[in-house]
């Protein structure tokens, strides 16, 4: 049976494809940084058995390190590690307030790092798989957006990452969506005009990364909403 250990689990995309993988018949183990939010979470999935709610800050090592030994020790092996938490802020590094970046910054960069630090030898004895959502906009330039330039860090990641690990048959999947109608955009003045994709949707690209077969790496995927032309 496939575990796969999600961050930022307890809401928007990371709680989908928690969902999801759980109704396929995975076990998941899912992090957040809200206790009262991760346990609403739980009881919305029957409090099952196979869903393991953990308490962890996505950027602090001590708590990822903590989160992926308390999968392994609950399941007994871990498959698959999805880097879903992030955070966002939309000033421009021209003019913008630092003050709302460094968070940003250490749950969009140095929390994908960690969780692949932290997953590695377990997924290297499964030869499993590292997913990281990153966006469109670490693909497409934005002018002066420090959110763009942390998924285009992520977009590096995931190829750093591939190279570094393909070696012991560990799979890197970068999930690159367009606009997704989440909580996100409660931080950016709320949901712009346009088609937007639902968490499930992308979730869906999660989970089937997680089932591609032994032997195969699908390192890119791009989905935006039909009509979203940049």
């Amino acid at each position: 049976m496939t575990v796969t250990l999600i961050t930022g689990g307890s809401g928007g995309i990371g709680a989908a494809a928690a969902r999801l993988l759980l109704e396929r018949g995975h076990r998941v183990a899912v992090t957040g940084r809200d206790r009262d939010r991760l346990d609403r979470f739980a009881r919305s999935c029957g409090a099952s058995a196979d869903l393991l709610p953990l308490t962890a800050d996505a950027a602090d090592p001590e708590a990822v390190h903590a989160a992926v030994d308390a999968a392994v020790a609950r399941f007994g092996r871990l498959d698959a590690a999805v880097a879903n938490a992030g955070s966002a802020a939309s000033d421009s590094v021209v003019d913008g307030d630092p003050a709302r970046w460094r968070d940003m910054v250490l749950t969009n960069v140095l929390g994908p790092a960690l969780l692949i630090r932290a997953a590695a030898g377990a997924l290297k004895a499964t030869r499993g798989r590292i997913v990281l959502v990153g966006s469109v906009a670490g693909l497409v330039h934005a002018p002066g957006s420090l959110y763009g330039a942390t998924k285009w860090a992520l977009t590096g990641l995931a190829e750093n990452t591939r190279r570094a690990v393909t070696g012991d048959g560990v799979g890197v999947t970068l999930i690159a969506p367009g606009r997704v109608e989440t909580a996100f955009w409660d931080t950016l003045g709320g949901v712009p005009d346009g088609p937007m994709l639902t968490a499930g949707q992308v979730a869906e690209s999660i989970a089937w990364a997680v089932a591609q077969p032994p032997g195969v790496d699908v390192n890119t995927v791009t989905i935006r909403p039909l009509g979203q032309p940049v």
